[in-house]
């Protein structure tokens, strides 16, 4: 049997791309799913797939800008399964573009999605984690976590911010027995392109994704750390396209 069996895990980013692999590849291993996402029909479908293979989910539109809305993500889960195991902090935007371009909103959305929503994720969920002295948070950061490239600074600056959570996480809490993974994806089949609105930048980067791997590929790297038993933590992994140079 799974360590995943009956693991209670809330997903942000659901509606696609990781977040929906990882769902799949997780009720597939038994988990119970809380699905998060802005796209009401997509979670919708995603849990009558779920549920139709045998899965158990349930879902709530949820924007992870909002403070409020992540507390009340980690209520129902609660609520529904009595208990919260695992958060996967997925939800990303990634509208890359050169400074001088001054795209001040795609910046604000940036900071807003990719460090607030990571905060506002582990703030909802770690009382009861706290409480039943047991969880784990699962950090999508970015190989732009680790590698800064011309057009991609403030990205990166957040994905670097990820990391820096993730590591202060795990030292503040491991005397609570709640793990904190980093998991840095390079390029992968997934929605994040569409966001950029940089035209000089675009084409270059649509050519890295060429040979983007799927989705699958981390969604199998997300069980495979929550997998782990109790006394192991997987903190942190980075996973690239084997074709994919940076």
């Amino acid at each position: 049997m799974s360590n995943i069996q009956d693991k209670v895990v809330i997903i942000t980013g659901a509606s696609s791309g990781i977040g929906e692999a990882a769902a799949k590849e997780l009720s597939s291993k038994g988990a119970k799913l809380v699905l998060a996402a802005r796209r009401e029909e997509r979670l919708k479908n995603l849990q009558v797939e779920i549920q139709n293979n045998g899965g158990q989910a349930i879902y709530k539109v949820t924007d992870v800008t909002s403070h409020e809305q992540m507390e009340e993500l980690a209520e129902l889960a609660l609520k529904e399964y009595g208990r919260i195991d695992v958060l996967v902090n997925n939800a990303g935007v990634m509208p890359h573009s050169f400074l001088y371009k001054k795209k001040i909103d795609d910046w604000n959305k940036m900071i807003d999605v990719n460090i607030k929503g990571v905060l506002y994720g582990i703030a909802a969920v770690l009382p009861s984690m706290r409480e039943q002295k047991s969880g784990h948070i699962i950090n999508l950061s970015s190989v732009a976590g680790h590698f800064v490239g011309a057009g991609s600074t403030v990205y990166a600056g957040t994905k670097f911010a990820v990391r820096a959570i993730s590591e202060g996480l795990r030292k503040e809490e491991a005397a609570n027995n709640i793990r904190s993974t980093i998991i840095s994806p390079g390029a992968v089949t997934s929605e994040l392109i569409n966001a950029i609105t940089d035209m000089d930048l675009k084409p270059g980067i649509e050519k890295i994704y060429e040979g983007a791997i799927d989705a699958d590929a981390i969604a199998r790297a997300i069980a495979f750390a929550i997998e782990q038993p109790a006394d192991v933590a997987i903190n942190e992994m980075i996973i690239r396209p084997t074709s994919q140079e940076r």
